[in-house]
């Protein structure tokens, strides 16, 4: 296991004995693993995002924090703001983030997750030429989203 897989299990387990929303101090934490502040940048960017249903807040400075909030949603209004957060384009890891938090969130079942990521994979979308696979990627993702508010 890696350092920012430690430093992303030391937080979510901080989330989850706080009720959702913990407040950091990022030279702290970087203290406590040994690492550069930077790190820890890294680390809640990536592991921590809106995609992937955390809301998080920063002020640098001497009495500076990071909050980070794990959002808790009703399954319909996860969906929306999951399509609205598309955009025109979108890459396949950025549908496995987005898919892997509604299967957290339990707003999709495996079988669904499986489904979306099927469809929007790179053995689907092949025949389309290169340039134009994020664009239909988007497409379809929002098209079985919408869908699957009416399944819920």
């Amino acid at each position: 296991m890696g350092i920012s897989d430690i430093i992303a299990k030391f937080i979510e387990e901080l989330l989850s004995e706080t009720g959702g929303t913990a407040e950091l101090q990022r030279i702290d934490l970087a203290n406590r693993f040994n690492c550069v502040p930077s790190q820890i940048n890294y680390v809640i960017s990536t592991r921590f995002s809106p995609e992937r249903g955390y809301i998080v807040e920063s002020r640098r400075g001497g009495g500076g924090y990071i909050r980070i909030k794990r959002v808790e949603l009703e399954p319909q209004i996860l969906i929306m703001h999951t399509v609205n957060a598309i955009g025109e384009s979108i890459d396949t890891s950025t549908v496995e983030a987005l898919i892997a938090n509604l299967l957290q969130s339990r707003v999709i079942n495996e079988a669904v997750a499986r489904l979306i990521l099927s469809a929007t994979g790179h053995n689907a979308l092949r025949p389309a030429r290169i340039e134009e696979r994020n664009i239909l990627r988007a497409s379809i993702l929002k098209q079985m989203l919408l869908n699957s508010i009416n399944i819920l």
